[in-house]
Protein backbone atom coordinates (compact mmCIF):
# COMPACT_ATOMS: atom_id res chain seq x y z
CA UNK A 1 0.00 0.00 0.00
CA UNK A 2 1.22 3.37 -0.76
CA UNK A 3 1.67 6.01 1.84
CA UNK A 4 -0.18 9.04 0.98
CA UNK A 5 2.21 10.91 2.00
CA UNK A 6 5.43 10.31 0.31
CA UNK A 7 5.74 13.50 -1.00
CA UNK A 8 5.81 17.60 -0.02
CA UNK A 9 5.57 20.76 -1.73
CA UNK A 10 5.87 24.10 -0.60
CA UNK A 11 5.94 27.26 -2.86
CA UNK A 12 5.34 30.64 -2.22
CA UNK A 13 4.15 33.67 -4.35
CA UNK A 14 3.53 37.23 -4.18
CA UNK A 15 -0.56 37.41 -4.16
CA UNK A 16 -3.34 39.22 -2.78
CA UNK A 17 -1.41 41.71 -1.74
CA UNK A 18 0.45 39.43 0.40
CA UNK A 19 2.93 36.61 0.13
CA UNK A 20 0.66 32.86 -0.37
CA UNK A 21 2.25 29.65 0.80
CA UNK A 22 0.52 26.54 -0.46
CA UNK A 23 2.00 23.42 1.39
CA UNK A 24 0.70 20.03 0.04
CA UNK A 25 1.63 16.28 0.36
CA UNK A 26 0.38 13.57 -1.54
CA UNK A 27 1.51 10.09 -3.21
CA UNK A 28 4.31 11.08 -5.77
CA UNK A 29 5.66 14.71 -6.44
CA UNK A 30 3.82 14.76 -9.88
CA UNK A 31 0.61 14.91 -8.53
CA UNK A 32 1.44 17.30 -5.61
CA UNK A 33 2.84 19.86 -8.15
CA UNK A 34 -0.19 19.65 -9.51
CA UNK A 35 -2.20 20.23 -6.55
CA UNK A 36 -0.36 23.26 -5.91
CA UNK A 37 -0.48 25.05 -9.20
CA UNK A 38 -4.23 24.27 -9.65
CA UNK A 39 -4.34 26.12 -5.66
CA UNK A 40 -2.73 29.27 -7.00
CA UNK A 41 -4.72 29.02 -10.09
CA UNK A 42 -7.60 29.23 -7.93
CA UNK A 43 -6.63 31.93 -5.86
CA UNK A 44 -6.08 34.30 -8.92
CA UNK A 45 -8.95 33.74 -10.23
CA UNK A 46 -10.75 34.66 -7.25
CA UNK A 47 -8.31 37.89 -7.06
CA UNK A 48 -9.22 38.51 -10.99
CA UNK A 49 -13.27 38.81 -10.01
CA UNK A 50 -12.71 40.52 -6.84
CA UNK A 51 -10.14 43.07 -6.48
CA UNK A 52 -10.80 46.61 -5.91
CA UNK A 53 -7.63 47.58 -7.08
CA UNK A 54 -8.42 46.10 -10.44
CA UNK A 55 -10.75 47.98 -12.82
CA UNK A 56 -11.07 45.29 -15.02
CA UNK A 57 -12.34 42.96 -12.16
CA UNK A 58 -16.26 42.42 -11.48
CA UNK A 59 -16.56 44.28 -8.58
CA UNK A 60 -14.74 47.07 -10.13
CA UNK A 61 -18.00 47.24 -12.54
CA UNK A 62 -20.72 47.04 -9.79
CA UNK A 63 -18.86 49.80 -8.14
CA UNK A 64 -18.53 51.73 -11.50
CA UNK A 65 -22.38 51.09 -12.53
CA UNK A 66 -24.70 49.57 -10.01
CA UNK A 67 -25.75 52.75 -9.26
CA UNK A 68 -27.13 53.51 -12.66
CA UNK A 69 -28.44 49.95 -13.44
CA UNK A 70 -28.31 46.87 -11.99
CA UNK A 71 -25.03 44.68 -12.78
CA UNK A 72 -24.23 41.18 -14.10
CA UNK A 73 -21.75 39.60 -12.19
CA UNK A 74 -20.62 35.61 -12.01
CA UNK A 75 -22.00 32.85 -9.32
CA UNK A 76 -18.79 33.06 -7.77
CA UNK A 77 -18.88 36.76 -6.93
CA UNK A 78 -22.27 36.96 -6.11
CA UNK A 79 -21.92 34.04 -3.62
CA UNK A 80 -19.17 36.40 -1.95
CA UNK A 81 -21.03 39.20 -2.14
CA UNK A 82 -24.37 37.32 -0.74
CA UNK A 83 -22.09 35.93 2.20
CA UNK A 84 -20.88 39.42 3.06
CA UNK A 85 -24.40 40.85 2.96
CA UNK A 86 -25.65 38.38 5.22
CA UNK A 87 -22.64 38.73 7.78
CA UNK A 88 -23.79 42.06 7.93
CA UNK A 89 -27.41 42.27 8.54
CA UNK A 90 -26.18 38.93 11.34
CA UNK A 91 -23.72 41.11 12.54
CA UNK A 92 -26.05 44.83 12.74
CA UNK A 93 -23.22 46.03 10.61
CA UNK A 94 -20.16 45.32 12.77
CA UNK A 95 -18.94 43.58 8.95
CA UNK A 96 -19.34 45.97 6.90
CA UNK A 97 -18.03 45.94 3.17
CA UNK A 98 -19.29 49.10 2.11
CA UNK A 99 -16.36 51.15 4.16
CA UNK A 100 -14.41 51.39 0.58
CA UNK A 101 -15.27 55.35 0.31
CA UNK A 102 -13.36 56.03 3.90
CA UNK A 103 -10.45 54.06 2.91
CA UNK A 104 -10.01 55.73 -0.16
CA UNK A 105 -10.11 59.24 1.47
CA UNK A 106 -7.07 57.98 3.98
CA UNK A 107 -5.24 56.73 0.22
CA UNK A 108 -5.25 53.07 1.36
CA UNK A 109 -7.48 52.28 -1.25
CA UNK A 110 -8.04 53.85 -5.32
CA UNK A 111 -9.37 57.01 -5.08
CA UNK A 112 -11.82 56.14 -7.62
CA UNK A 113 -13.78 54.61 -4.47
CA UNK A 114 -14.24 57.74 -3.21
CA UNK A 115 -18.05 58.78 -2.69
CA UNK A 116 -19.58 62.07 -0.91
CA UNK A 117 -22.47 61.03 1.01
CA UNK A 118 -21.66 57.19 1.05
CA UNK A 119 -24.42 55.00 1.37
CA UNK A 120 -24.43 52.01 3.07
CA UNK A 121 -24.25 48.54 2.91
CA UNK A 122 -28.05 48.69 3.62
CA UNK A 123 -28.23 49.79 0.27
CA UNK A 124 -27.18 46.95 -1.99
CA UNK A 125 -29.62 44.71 -3.42
CA UNK A 126 -28.78 41.41 -4.65
CA UNK A 127 -31.14 40.44 -7.94
CA UNK A 128 -32.39 37.48 -9.45
CA UNK A 129 -29.65 36.40 -12.09
CA UNK A 130 -26.79 37.66 -10.11
CA UNK A 131 -27.35 41.04 -10.63
CA UNK A 132 -26.24 43.98 -8.74
CA UNK A 133 -28.14 47.32 -8.06
CA UNK A 134 -27.01 50.11 -5.55
CA UNK A 135 -29.75 52.11 -4.18
CA UNK A 136 -27.31 55.13 -3.13
CA UNK A 137 -24.11 56.03 -3.94
CA UNK A 138 -21.29 53.60 -2.46
CA UNK A 139 -19.01 51.53 -3.28
CA UNK A 140 -17.96 47.67 -2.18
CA UNK A 141 -14.51 46.57 -1.01
CA UNK A 142 -14.75 42.80 -0.01
CA UNK A 143 -10.98 42.14 1.18
CA UNK A 144 -12.33 41.22 4.10
CA UNK A 145 -13.96 38.37 3.25
CA UNK A 146 -12.45 37.22 -0.38
CA UNK A 147 -8.79 36.61 0.71
CA UNK A 148 -10.40 34.20 3.05
CA UNK A 149 -12.50 32.84 0.42
CA UNK A 150 -9.80 32.38 -1.98
CA UNK A 151 -7.58 30.48 0.73
CA UNK A 152 -10.92 27.99 0.91
CA UNK A 153 -11.13 27.72 -2.87
CA UNK A 154 -7.56 27.04 -3.14
CA UNK A 155 -7.79 24.32 -0.55
CA UNK A 156 -10.60 22.74 -2.12
CA UNK A 157 -8.33 22.82 -5.62
CA UNK A 158 -5.82 20.84 -3.40
CA UNK A 159 -8.15 17.99 -2.68
CA UNK A 160 -9.76 18.21 -5.94
CA UNK A 161 -6.12 17.03 -7.43
CA UNK A 162 -4.88 14.37 -5.18
CA UNK A 163 -3.64 16.30 -2.20
CA UNK A 164 -3.99 14.58 0.90
CA UNK A 165 -3.02 17.31 3.34
CA UNK A 166 -1.57 20.44 3.55
CA UNK A 167 -1.86 24.33 4.27
CA UNK A 168 -3.03 27.18 2.50
CA UNK A 169 -1.14 30.90 4.01
CA UNK A 170 -2.24 34.02 2.43
CA UNK A 171 -0.78 36.33 4.87
CA UNK A 172 -2.33 35.25 8.57
CA UNK A 173 -5.54 34.06 6.75
CA UNK A 174 -4.76 30.17 6.63
CA UNK A 175 -6.49 26.50 6.39
CA UNK A 176 -5.43 23.24 6.82
CA UNK A 177 -6.97 20.01 5.96
CA UNK A 178 -6.15 16.67 6.23
CA UNK A 179 -5.19 14.23 9.08
CA UNK A 180 -1.68 15.72 9.19
CA UNK A 181 -1.70 18.94 12.01
CA UNK A 182 -0.22 21.90 11.02
CA UNK A 183 1.90 24.20 13.76
CA UNK A 184 0.98 27.53 13.89
CA UNK A 185 2.04 30.68 15.73
CA UNK A 186 0.01 33.86 16.38
CA UNK A 187 2.12 36.96 16.49
CA UNK A 188 1.61 39.50 19.78
CA UNK A 189 1.48 42.69 17.86
CA UNK A 190 3.18 44.27 20.78
CA UNK A 191 5.86 42.17 20.76
CA UNK A 192 6.13 41.43 16.61
CA UNK A 193 9.39 39.95 17.31
CA UNK A 194 8.16 37.01 19.48
CA UNK A 195 5.48 34.42 19.07
CA UNK A 196 4.21 33.19 22.23
CA UNK A 197 1.14 31.70 20.92
CA UNK A 198 1.21 27.86 19.34
CA UNK A 199 -2.21 26.00 18.13
CA UNK A 200 -2.06 22.98 16.02
CA UNK A 201 -4.45 23.76 13.09
CA UNK A 202 -6.72 20.33 11.72
CA UNK A 203 -9.12 20.73 9.39
CA UNK A 204 -10.01 24.34 10.23
CA UNK A 205 -9.72 27.99 9.27
CA UNK A 206 -7.66 30.80 11.18
CA UNK A 207 -7.42 34.33 10.46
CA UNK A 208 -6.27 37.52 12.18
CA UNK A 209 -7.02 41.25 12.01
CA UNK A 210 -5.04 44.01 13.51
CA UNK A 211 -4.50 47.37 13.12
CA UNK A 212 -0.73 47.92 14.07
CA UNK A 213 0.85 46.70 11.30
CA UNK A 214 -0.99 49.15 8.39
CA UNK A 215 -1.30 52.31 10.46
CA UNK A 216 -0.39 55.51 8.83
CA UNK A 217 -0.20 59.19 9.48
CA UNK A 218 -3.61 61.06 7.68
CA UNK A 219 -4.56 64.79 8.50
CA UNK A 220 -2.68 64.85 11.15
CA UNK A 221 -3.92 61.68 12.95
CA UNK A 222 -3.47 57.82 12.83
CA UNK A 223 -5.86 55.51 10.35
CA UNK A 224 -5.09 51.74 9.77
CA UNK A 225 -6.81 49.66 6.94
CA UNK A 226 -9.93 48.78 9.86
CA UNK A 227 -12.72 51.10 10.38
CA UNK A 228 -15.45 51.23 13.06
CA UNK A 229 -18.65 51.47 10.73
CA UNK A 230 -20.35 53.00 14.04
CA UNK A 231 -18.73 56.05 13.91
CA UNK A 232 -16.44 56.27 10.95
CA UNK A 233 -13.45 56.00 12.85
CA UNK A 234 -9.99 54.52 12.18
CA UNK A 235 -9.19 51.20 14.51
CA UNK A 236 -5.45 52.25 15.57
CA UNK A 237 -5.14 50.32 19.40
CA UNK A 238 -3.08 48.10 19.94
CA UNK A 239 -5.07 44.53 19.17
CA UNK A 240 -4.86 41.92 17.42
CA UNK A 241 -8.03 39.44 17.26
CA UNK A 242 -7.88 35.91 15.89
CA UNK A 243 -10.44 33.62 15.23
CA UNK A 244 -11.03 29.90 14.36
CA UNK A 245 -13.48 28.87 12.29
CA UNK A 246 -14.70 25.88 9.69
CA UNK A 247 -13.73 28.14 7.03
CA UNK A 248 -11.42 30.97 5.95
CA UNK A 249 -13.79 33.57 4.45
CA UNK A 250 -16.07 32.83 7.90
CA UNK A 251 -12.81 33.39 9.80
CA UNK A 252 -11.45 36.23 8.05
CA UNK A 253 -15.10 38.40 8.16
CA UNK A 254 -15.66 37.37 11.94
CA UNK A 255 -12.58 39.38 12.61
CA UNK A 256 -14.08 42.21 12.53
CA UNK A 257 -17.25 41.98 13.89
CA UNK A 258 -15.20 40.75 17.01
CA UNK A 259 -13.36 43.92 16.89
CA UNK A 260 -16.22 46.07 16.47
CA UNK A 261 -18.69 45.15 18.42
CA UNK A 262 -17.53 42.42 20.87
CA UNK A 263 -20.90 41.60 22.74
CA UNK A 264 -22.60 40.66 19.12
CA UNK A 265 -19.55 38.74 18.39
CA UNK A 266 -20.22 36.19 21.45
CA UNK A 267 -23.35 35.52 19.64
CA UNK A 268 -22.04 34.80 15.97
CA UNK A 269 -19.06 32.98 17.07
CA UNK A 270 -21.37 30.55 19.30
CA UNK A 271 -23.75 30.36 16.47
CA UNK A 272 -21.01 29.18 13.81
CA UNK A 273 -18.76 27.30 16.27
CA UNK A 274 -15.84 29.17 16.17
CA UNK A 275 -13.20 30.50 18.18
CA UNK A 276 -11.42 33.80 18.81
CA UNK A 277 -8.12 35.15 20.53
CA UNK A 278 -7.87 39.32 21.45
CA UNK A 279 -4.77 40.49 22.75
CA UNK A 280 -4.73 43.78 23.56
CA UNK A 281 -2.51 45.98 25.99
Amino acid sequence: MISCLNAEVRRCRPLLGTFVEVVARGPHPELVQRAVEAAFSEMERVAASMSVHDPESELSRVNASALLRPVAVGNETFHVLTLSLGLARESNGAFDPSVAPILARWGLLPSYLGRRQAGSWSDVRLLPGCRVRFHRPLSLDLGGIAKGYAVDCAVNALRANGACSGLVNAGGDLRAFGNEGEAVHVRNPMSPGSLPFMTTLREAALATSSPCFTQRTYDRGEVSHLVDPRNGQAITRAISVTVQASECWLADALTKVVLNDPACAETLLERYGAEALVLSE
